[in-house]
């Protein structure tokens, strides 16, 4: 298990709902690269219910969708953005009950589309929502000179931790 780093962090008006962690209102995730997997342990807060104590399907999506980017940006090592997603909200994910898991892996790149699985597991570890991600990813040029992609390097303690 290696920590990502957020370079994001560096940059000037930065205050990204998902993964800021200086947006009190955000979710604040941290990520962590596993194998093959981009994986993010969360632990839900009361304001992201949607029904008493069951958190928000689109709080779900979002996660997913926040996972997925962060695949592009570690294991892809460009930007992206989301074209589509077709999430599958399975069984209810509670709030209150412990700390939630999140994976992303890819599944298979068609040109400049990237095609991302990701599922969020509850507290006891059993899936719960799952979504396939289509991401379209920039040319890592656009990618550093119009949406700030720091370069893979950037997301790890030291460049031997990057695998290059």
């Amino acid at each position: 298990m290696k920590k990502i780093l957020n370079p994001f962090v560096k940059l000037e008006g930065y205050n990204c709902f998902g993964c800021s962690p200086d947006n009190p209102a955000g979710l604040q995730l941290k990520f962590t690269e596993e194998g093959e997997y981009i994986v993010a342990r969360w632990m839900p807060k009361p304001q992201f219910q949607g029904w008493k104590n069951v958190l928000h399907g689109g709080i779900q999506a979002t996660l997913l969708d926040e996972i997925a980017s962060w695949l592009v940006f570690v294991k892809l090592k460009t930007s992206g953005v989301t074209s589509r997603m077709e999430v599958k909200l399975s069984k209810p994910v509670y709030t209150d009950k412990g700390e939630l898991t999140l994976k992303a892996r890819l599944s298979e790149m068609n040109r400049n589309i990237a095609v991302i699985n990701t599922s969020l597991f509850d507290y006891d570890g059993e899936l719960c929502t799952t979504a396939v991600m289509h991401y379209y990813t920039f040319p890592l040029q656009v990618a550093q000179e119009k949406l700030w992609y720091p370069g893979g390097e950037a997301f790890y303690e030291n460049e031997a931790d990057s695998g290059g």
